[in-house]
């Protein structure tokens, strides 16, 4: 079936809840661990019913976020959401109290058991108009970013089209892009303001009233970090300050070098080479076609997957107008179908996008017969290793996108992996900051973040353009708004995707065989469980992010960039 032709039926909250409810009774009354597996699998057949039907919704609004039935049913599911999350909470408690737990998880893994307790701390009743709020706080954001129409050259564009106009080799259109693109936000500041100060606001409300200091404690146990704490992203934070961002120094005085200009300023930013940056070749359905091309050629497992994925009509990849910006993978279990949205501009980072999520995709599927919907897909760090390394394993292909210019966009991908790092971690700092100060003015963070940003990415010049100099670049990122403390994970996960390049250059096919491993496994460990499995070190060992970074220097030095 294609994606087309999924059903959506708005679920009855009520009917579900007793469902639900009888199925919870009748497991805390079994008198045997075989009559409670029953019931845990029609438990998640349900859950699996109501969640796909949240999932085709928040597909089809963010294809098109000015259709009024699909907003209507996203509203209608933010509210319902957290009344779900009580159901689902009232089945933790019963898993948790089972006297058949030792033989529930051989059966179904350690890891739902941790999540499951988990889970009870990031729930309670009182809290259930709050997380309504919250959400419906969150959907305000992105449709607010969706709704824009930027007018430039002759057209109005939305964020992702004017995107496209950064990568331009005239340095005064780039200019222009990148004013106008700060002129968007600058109308609407009060506003993000307001939304991000109640997002503040409530979610520190929610951690008070659950028992926690501050959201900062509630964050990490909403993203299920178990083995690990925020004394260990602060220790992989100063790793990154300390060994990562001396060498994006030189990166980016590379760069200036390359486009030749006296001073690098912000609007060059994303401008890597005089005779411009790297462009895929062809429409976007040639890209597709050549998508097909490089996964035929990596495994059998790919090439089935991605051609699946072409028949089904399981991606939406042209940026257009009222379609919400960035790029996903949401998984619909009820018609076992991932689906990949993503906004081609015409650029480089078209080809970024498909491959990431395309890793997604493929892990979600490569998990499949687990049929436990906590194991659909891992907690965000271990998720982002499977996209960012299929990445890289699509570097032999590259020619396929890119012609003659592939040696521009592996210089350019490697690069931005690197200077992604700090990024990574200054958003994740400056976070740390909102929620341990939440009473703090929309000033007083611009302030903080200004600061933290200085101290991770210092090159950053904002000459003649006081908006950003204020310290609102982070108004533009949406993880900071609707998925708190989500920003590191990419970090932590790109210093696991590095390991896999390296053995990939050394090995393709151990490579491989420990990423088929990774992505089997879906989400039944934890994070430092997952990358036992992989054969990965972790980003938190002291020592580890010194020496990965190393090899990746040498990789990059050996390029002369100057020429391409």
């Amino acid at each position: 079936m294609k994606f087309q032709d999924f059903v959506y039926r708005r679920p009855d909250i009520r009917d579900l809840e007793g469902k639900l409810n009888e199925l919870v009774l009748k497991f805390e009354a079994a008198d045997s661990s075989e009559d409670q597996h029953a019931i845990i699998a029609e438990i998640n057949e349900l859950r699996r019913d109501y969640e796909s039907a949240g999932h085709i919704v928040y597909i089809r609004n963010t294809i098109d976020t000015t259709d009024p039935f699909y907003k209507e049913e996203q509203d209608f599911l933010d509210e319902a959401g957290p009344i779900y999350q009580g159901m689902v909470t009232r089945y933790y408690k019963a898993l948790l109290g089972s006297g058949f737990r030792s033989e529930l998880e051989q059966q179904w893994g350690k890891q739902l058991f941790r999540i499951a307790e988990m889970s009870l701390r990031t729930f309670s009743p009182d809290i259930v108009e709050l997380l309504q709020r919250e959400n419906k706080l969150s959907s305000e954001f992105t449709r607010l970013l969706a709704s824009a129409k930027i007018p430039f050259e002759g057209e109005e564009r939305n964020l992702s089209q004017l995107a496209t106009f950064a990568h331009s080799t005239n340095r005064e259109t780039r200019k222009k892009a990148s004013e106008a693109r700060t002129a968007y936000f600058a109308e609407q500041e009060t506003r993000l303001d307001d939304i991000f100060d109640r997002l503040v606001k409530v979610r520190t409300e929610i951690a008070r009233k659950l028992g926690y200091r501050n959201f900062v404690e509630l964050g990490y146990v909403r993203m299920n970090r178990s083995d690990y704490n925020a004394a260990n992203v602060a220790n992989f934070r100063e790793q990154v300050r300390q060994f990562i961002v001396p060498i994006t120094m030189t990166l980016k005085e590379r760069q200036r070098q390359r486009i030749g200009v006296d001073v690098f300023r912000y609007y060059d930013d994303a401008f890597y080479f005089k005779t411009g940056n790297a462009k895929p070749k062809g429409d976007p359905d040639q890209i597709v076609a050549n998508a097909l091309k490089m996964y035929s050629g990596l495994s059998p497992e790919t090439g089935e997957f991605f051609s699946m994925m072409i028949d089904r009509e399981l991606m939406d990849l042209l940026s257009k107008e009222g379609k919400a910006g960035g790029g996903y993978c949401a998984m619909i279990g009820k018609y076992k179908a991932p689906f990949i949205f993503a906004n081609f501009n015409g650029t480089y980072s078209d080809i970024d996008v498909l491959t990431h999520e395309a890793g997604h995709a493929f892990q979600a599927l490569s998990s499949w017969d687990y049929k436990v919907p906590e194991y659909e897909f891992p907690t965000a760090e271990a998720g982002e290793i499977h996209s960012m390394t299929m990445e890289f394993f699509a570097y032999p292909w590259m020619d396929l996108f890119f012609q003659e210019d592939e040696d521009k966009y592996k210089f350019n991908h490697m690069s931005n992996a690197v200077l992604f790092l700090p990024n990574g971690a200054a958003y994740d700092e400056f976070q740390h900051f909102v929620y341990e100060y939440p009473e703090a003015s929309p000033a007083d963070r611009k302030r903080a973040w200004r600061e933290i940003e200085k101290k991770y990415v210092p090159y950053r010049n904002y000459e003649g353009n006081d908006f950003l100099e204020r310290g609102n670049v982070w108004l533009q990122n949406g993880h900071v708004f609707t998925i708190p403390f989500y920003y590191i994970d990419y970090a932590l996960a790109r210093m696991c995707s590095f390991q896999l390049w390296q053995k990939a250059n050394a090995d393709p096919a151990a490579a491989w065989s420990d990423y088929l491993a990774l992505c089997k496994a879906g989400g039944s460990r934890s994070f430092l469980e997952l990358l036992e499995i992989g054969n990965l070190n972790s980003p938190f060992a002291d020592g580890c992010v010194e020496g990965l970074i190393g090899d990746i220097e040498r990789w990059l030095d050996r390029i002369e960039d100057q020429h391409l």
